[in-house]
């Protein structure tokens, strides 16, 4: 079975930076992890368009 890293790294945003001139290698995970585009594009969609509090009020979005 092939592992194709570079597909994998090219959904990541942050992980399409150089530090020092080579790519940057983020192995420091235990507070939280990166997101993928698919991920940061939904969670801006949400923001822009449909957060909201819950039960503040009669009126739908």
């Amino acid at each position: 079975m092939d592992f194709d890293v570079e597909s994998v790294r090219a959904q990541f945003p942050a992980l399409q930076q150089e530090v020092n001139g080579r790519p940057l290698i983020y192995l420091d995970s235990a507070a939280t992890t990166q997101k993928p585009k698919a991920v940061i594009d939904a969670i801006t969609h949400y923001y822009q368009c449909d957060n909201a509090n819950v039960h503040r009020a009669a009126h739908a979005l």
